[in-house]
């Protein structure tokens, strides 16, 4: 039950970095809650294996600020990766290739 709850803060912690990183246009809406629930998920199962407790507030606290930490990098790369590509790409249009 915990794993679901975990999961479901990283769900919702991705959710928020979508919303707070820019080029919000360029990016799937769904990307950081998937970075975000899957790295919640991994490192719980993680954690769980290394025999952190369930009940311990670390097991919480690593894990969510984990999936958080890795929502907000993916998004924020993406971003400037596919600002950059399309500017690149309006460049060498505006110059008459394709």
């Amino acid at each position: 039950m915990e794993l679901l709850f975990a999961v479901l803060g990283g769900i919702i912690l991705g959710a928020v970095a979508h919303v707070v990183v820019p080029w919000r246009a360029s990016r799937g809406v769904l990307l950081g809650p998937v970075v975000g629930g899957v790295v919640a998920a991994v490192l719980w199962e993680v954690l769980t294996w290394a025999g952190w407790p369930y009940g311990g507030g670390w097991i919480w606290v690593v894990a969510l600020v984990a999936a958080a930490v890795a929502a907000g990098v993916v998004e924020w790369l993406l971003g400037r990766r596919r600002r950059a590509a399309d500017a690149e790409y309006f460049e060498r249009v505006r110059a008459g290739g394709a």
